[in-house]
């Protein structure tokens, strides 16, 4: 028995040796199958970096081969992306400004071995946001105030003019620029709105000289309306035969009335009901 026990304890380390090298050899195994291929995704590129060096080539979607151990793999996002940042400037009257930028932007395919030796993977904290920043400061410094606000697309065209003079020689492309805000100081928004309400309460006053004029007008209107009446009129009778068109009149309305006193040349009529006839008179 003591020589089996012997026997077992010689053979042990042999057993731990064998087992230890089937698991290294499995271990390189698995590193080999899968440090050998990789994927690049549909909206992204890759930069292969051997030993620390990027190659200069911008390798595509699909599946590639690498040196396991030797060469890795850089992925770039080349989609539409949005960057927001904000921005604290003074305008050309020297009011503080508080801007809200957002910007859709993409990287160029190409570029992307160049944007990682020059920048690195982290391209947009480091250049695109600042970028942004300065663009806006100086936009802003062109306009007033209130230009900013009222002439707020001016202003966002100046914003991306200048970014894109920035960003396209680094191989990143600004598609857009949004200004989601611009907010100034408690004194300026009180003199804004102070200014609005005066505006607001002069057009009212405007509008309502204007409809006291118009009454007024309405009124002459009316008035030449009836003295041109009135003129036709006169120039009716008188068409007529004057006098003698007045007393038809006076006879088509008369209520079967006889006045008592006449004078002048009116014509009186006498009715006498015993008669049976009536006369004219005139008194």
């Amino acid at each position: 028995m003591a020589k089996v026990n012997e026997d077992e304890t010689i053979l042990q380390p042999k057993h731990v040796a064998r087992f230890a090298i089937l698991a290294v050899c499995a271990l390189l195994f698995f590193v080999f199958l899968f440090g050998t291929f990789y994927i690049v995704s549909a909206g992204e590129r890759a930069v292969l970096v051997t030993l620390g060096n990027p190659s200069d080539t911008t390798i595509s979607e699909g599946l590639h081969f690498k040196l396991p151990l030797i060469q890795s793999k850089v992925i770039f996002d080349i989609k539409t992306q949005k960057d927001e940042v904000e921005a604290t400037s003074a305008s050309k009257d020297l009011q503080t400004v508080n801007a809200k930028i957002a910007v859709n932007y993409h990287l160029e395919e190409a570029s992307a071995p160049r944007i990682f030796k020059e920048v690195g993977i982290d391209y947009v904290n480091r250049i695109l946001s600042p970028a942004i920043q300065e663009s806006t400061k100086a936009s802003t410094a062109q306009f007033t105030a209130e230009e900013l606000i009222t002439k707020r697309e001016q202003v966002r065209e100046k914003i991306r003019e200048l970014l894109r003079e920035k960003m396209t020689p680094r191989g990143i492309v600004v598609e857009d620029v949004l200004i989601t805000n611009f907010d100034f100081s408690k004194s300026f928004n009180d003199a804004i709105e102070a200014k609005v309400t005066s505006q607001q309460n002069a057009l009212k006053e405007l509008n309502n000289l204007k409809a006291v004029e118009y009454q007024a007008q309405q009124r002459v209107t009316q008035a030449n309306g009836e003295a041109e009446a009135i003129r036709i009129q006169a120039q009716a009778i008188t068409s007529q035969g004057g006098e003698q068109y007045v007393n038809l009149q006076w006879i088509a309305k008369w209520n079967g009335v006889v006045s008592q006193v006449t004078g002048g040349a009116t014509p009186f009529i006498n009715l006498d009901l015993n008669k049976g006839a009536g006369t004219t008179t005139t008194v």
